[in-house]
């Protein structure tokens, strides 16, 4: 795809990776349509490229601000590119989490992302060419201990990617799904950072992550898993998960504490600029 003049839509824009991801495209040439709840940080990023950003103030999980987001769409003449990177995430027991945190995070990481999805892509066809790009995360493929609800979010994300493609085979839009892994953003609790540290898990900087995505734009690569050896786990957990399970249990001791640790402070979930940003 051609970055340069292409209108991109860009959801979950404030957070870690999402702010890099909108210096990349706009340095790019790319005109981009931000859409978040954030609207500090959105209009501080309008300011740095006027110009080059619009803005809708939106909660995408209610059924008014996405219409309104369809709206801000036409209204720029339509859209060449949507990245779908809105969502949060909880590091916690699934026992430790409340009914409504559940909720909350399968509202936004799921179903709020497939109903914009559904209203743009009569937009997006009417384009010459287009892209979708959900950005998922390794626990779209590997179910980890502390994320189980998380995890059950990127694996439907995942899903629908795949499926949608296949459906949108014979159009002019394409589908791509991209999962980076641990990323060293404002999201992830001391906890998490903790414990990563002593399982020796590697956290990706966000401008390594958004260059990656960016590339992965640019040639239309309809998947893309970020960081070794994640990317083995990825191909062994759907070949042998026995094997992988084997890994994990080793491993869930340590992950138990942390979690406890962090039960509080992950009883709020925390906004983040795309899904996949811990995986």
């Amino acid at each position: 795809m051609q970055v340069r003049d292409a209108r991109i839509l860009l959801t979950g824009a404030s957070g870690g990776i999402g702010q890099v991801l909108v210096e990349r495209l706009c340095a790019q040439g790319a005109r981009l349509l931000l859409v978040g709840r954030d609207g500090i940080a959105l209009q501080s990023m309008a300011q740095r490229f006027p110009g080059q950003i619009s803005l809708v103030g939106a909660d995408l999980t209610r059924a008014a601000d996405r219409l309104r987001v369809v709206d801000a769409v036409r209204s720029q003449g339509g859209v060449d590119c949507v990245i779908n990177a809105a969502g949060i995430n909880q590091f916690s027991l699934l026992e430790q989490q409340s009914e409504d945190a559940i909720a909350r995070l399968i509202e936004l990481n799921v179903t709020a992302t497939l109903q914009l999805t559904h209203l743009l892509l009569p937009l997006l066809r009417q384009q010459p060419q287009a892209l979708l790009v959900n950005l998922g995360s390794t626990f779209g493929s590997i179910g980890f201990p502390g994320f189980a609800a998380y995890c059950a979010s990127k694996f439907a994300l995942r899903g629908f990617s795949e499926a949608l493609r296949r459906e949108l085979a014979d159009s002019r839009v394409k589908v791509l799904y991209i999962a980076p892994r641990a990323t060293r953003t404002a999201m992830n609790s001391a906890q998490v950072v903790a414990m990563n540290d002593e399982l020796k898990v590697e956290m990706d900087d966000p401008r390594e992550v958004a260059d990656e995505i960016l590339r992965a734009i640019v040639r239309e690569r309809e998947e893309l898993y970020l960081g070794w050896p994640e990317k083995l786990f990825v191909r062994l957990n759907g070949l042998l998960p026995r094997l992988v399970d084997q890994a994990l249990r080793k491993q869930l001791p340590v992950v138990k504490r942390f979690a406890d640790a962090d039960r509080h402070a992950a009883a709020t979930p925390v906004c983040k600029s795309q899904p996949g940003e811990h995986r």
